[in-house]
């Protein structure tokens, strides 16, 4: 896996937005995560709330369970996370300036604009196509699912017959007399 892919790998969608996490940050700029938080802090006019936000303990637990991670201590995360944005990442040059922040930084823009462009480059008609064809996919996958044998399909056929039957005019109950008080005829 080269880098470009390993840092896609680290941008996540959260509140709607490509994200990277501190601690993902701090590994590729060969820092701590508390040393790059720190610079950040120092600089915290440089990061509105477009450029980096923390997350919220459910947006953790989320986070957490899509990527398979149980125990936040043993992976550093004692605190809840902070993330940047595009922009955030993009800041974040101006506050980390060793030759490796700067070479990763051009690498996670790279990565970012990659992310654009695959984007920008489906169609909706290609979208429509890809949703016709999950859906296809998904109707053999149930088709195969549903499939019942042929005995059970012999019982739903006699089942079938015999309501045909009980709806027949064989079956119809006669006309009943009304209910009530009937003069009699000669009374009349």
């Amino acid at each position: 896996m080269n880098e470009l892919e390993i840092i896609r790998s680290r941008i996540y969608e959260i509140r709607g937005q490509k994200v990277m996490l501190d601690r993902d940050l701090a590994a590729l700029y060969g820092v701590e995560t508390r040393r790059l938080n720190e610079q950040v802090k120092r600089n915290i006019e440089r990061f509105p709330e477009d450029f980096m936000f923390q997350l919220t303990k459910g947006e953790m637990d989320i986070w957490k369970s899509q990527n398979a991670t149980s125990n936040a201590i043993k992976m550093g995360m004692r605190k809840l996370p902070y993330a940047f944005t595009e922009l955030g990442v993009a800041m974040l040059s101006s506050v980390l300036n060793s030759p490796l922040a700067i070479q990763t930084n051009i690498n996670i823009m790279r990565a970012f604009v990659s992310f654009r462009r695959v984007v920008s480059l489906v169609k909706k008609e290609d979208l429509l196509e890809v949703k016709r064809e999950i859906i296809a996919y998904i109707d053999d996958i149930l088709e195969d699912q549903n499939d019942i044998n042929e005995l059970n399909r012999a019982h739903l056929d006699v089942i079938d017959q015999t309501l045909a039957e009980l709806q027949t005019e064989q079956f119809v109950r006669k006309k009943r007399r009304p209910i009530g008080f009937v003069v009699p005829k000669e009374d009349q």
